[in-house]
């Protein structure tokens, strides 16, 4: 494909589309599954009225102006809206082509263009970049610099940073990037070979969950390979409308696992699961990767629907606690995943499964969500934590580290005490209390 056709193409491609814009209908289902309309009952902050400001850009009857990127930026992007939607609007879909096209016709200012390119292109696809970062924090939180800052109350003078401080990620050292390269053989015969994706910061803050996942693969007969050439999903980048720099990412991860024989790729992060099965989405442009990237998506699973569709191995130990289920939104409303982590849950002996008003409903995290729109994120927060306070759980489980750091923050400011855990730390726990 010549240059200029292929710079066409991705002109198309990285815009609302008329076709998938007419679907919605205008008939309101979706409102109360918009935390923001929920939390502010503003027609222009909900899916419907989005939708209804993207036409008008689409249609050339209004510009992209302040107000329209600050309705579309204060979106979570969290996809109830689809699952309420009778019509089947893919509002995922919209809203990031909708910031894509923004992005490149946005002024922002030298500080802020240098801040995006550092973070989006020089540190989530960089391991060294990631683990020295992860050094600088590990040495904050640990020799108590952290500490004596929270003391002193330092924070309190610098606008949101307080709330920044309760969501900040912990640096875990070695960190999970030390696997990369390594194949981990089942434990008894094997049934299965899958890769391990590690994404990005979660290498650096989520290695113990990593290595939990490995674990708990390895006990239901899998040989676990890291491939050495993945990188970052480029999650983060989709949602910030850097469709470009998502392609680049996207097509390293495929050249590195779409040919390596395995049963599946697995994710245990629900919101970089959700752009890895999108993958060809972002190909739509290029026939050849197109394909590349659709044999790819067919072998993604995230942990839970992976575990959930095999025969789990039985043995485990009892653990001993009630928990409530948070649904991560992009693997309930993204991938349509509900089912899969209730049901191993329930396997687990001993743990006592209670639900949660409006489990399904965005608990605010949404990627870097919290950290750029603090505000809406703590609001929508404080409703979570409600629900999760009423069902009297001493944990709360979920399926995505985002909600892990975005829950742990909440049971911080608005809990009883509650700890937050994933999915495959509770059965990886499990599968080490059995006795035998």
């Amino acid at each position: 494909m010549a240059a200029s056709s292929q710079h066409t193409d991705l002109v198309q491609l990285d815009k609302p589309r008329q076709k998938d814009l007419d679907r919605c209908v205008h008939c309101g289902l979706c409102l109360n599954s918009c935390p923001t309309y929920r939390e502010l009952g503003i027609e222009m902050d909900s899916p419907r009225g989005r939708i209804y400001q993207m036409n008008q850009v689409a249609r050339g009857q209004a510009e992209i102006s302040p107000s329209y990127i600050g309705h579309l930026e204060l979106c979570l992007a969290c996809r109830g809206c689809e699952t309420a939607c009778p019509s089947g609007v893919q509002y995922g879909r919209l809203i990031e082509a909708a910031r894509a096209e923004y992005e490149t016709k946005v002024k922002r200012t030298p500080m802020e263009r240098t801040a995006r390119n550092i973070v989006f292109r020089h540190i989530l696809p960089s391991r060294l970049n990631l683990t020295l970062a992860a050094a600088g924090l590990w040495f904050f939180q640990t020799f108590g610099l952290q500490s004596l800052i929270r003391k002193l109350g330092i924070l309190k003078w610098f606008g949101n940073a307080e709330t920044l401080d309760k969501l900040s990620p912990p640096a875990e050292f070695p960190t999970f990037f030390a696997q990369y390269g390594k194949t981990f053989a089942p434990e008894g015969p094997k049934r299965y070979r899958v890769a391990m994706l590690g994404g990005c910061m979660a290498n650096v803050s989520f290695a113990r969950l990593h290595e939990a996942t490995v674990r708990v693969l390895q006990k239901n007969g899998c040989e676990v390979a890291v491939p050495d050439t993945q990188t970052c999903c480029g999650a983060l980048h989709v949602h910030a409308g850097r469709r470009d720099d998502a392609r680049g990412l996207a097509a390293q991860n495929i050249r590195a696992m779409v040919d390596g024989g395995f049963d599946a790729i697995i994710t245990n992060t629900s919101g970089c699961g959700s752009t890895l099965k999108e993958y060809h989405e972002l190909f739509e442009h290029d026939p050849a990767m197109h394909a590349r990237a659709k044999q790819f998506v067919a072998q993604v699973r995230d942990i839970n629907e992976f575990l959930a569709s095999i025969e789990l191995n039985p043995k485990m130990g009892e653990v001993k606690q009630t928990v409530t289920y948070q649904d991560s939104c992009h693997l309930a409303h993204g991938q349509k995943i509900k089912a899969a982590p209730r049901k191993l849950l329930r396997a687990v002996p001993g743990l006592t499964l209670k639900e949660m008003a409006n489990s399904d409903v965005c608990c605010g995290s949404a990627g870097i969500y919290n950290v750029l729109q603090t505000e809406m994120s703590m609001a929508v927060l404080s409703k979570k934590m409600e629900s999760v306070n009423r069902t009297g759980a001493g944990r709360v489980v979920t399926a995505n580290p985002g909600c892990m750091l975005q829950l742990r923050a909440g049971c911080e400011m608005h809990g009883q005490g509650q700890t937050v855990k994933h999915v495959v730390e509770v059965l990886d726990e499990a599968y080490a209390a059995y006795r035998g």
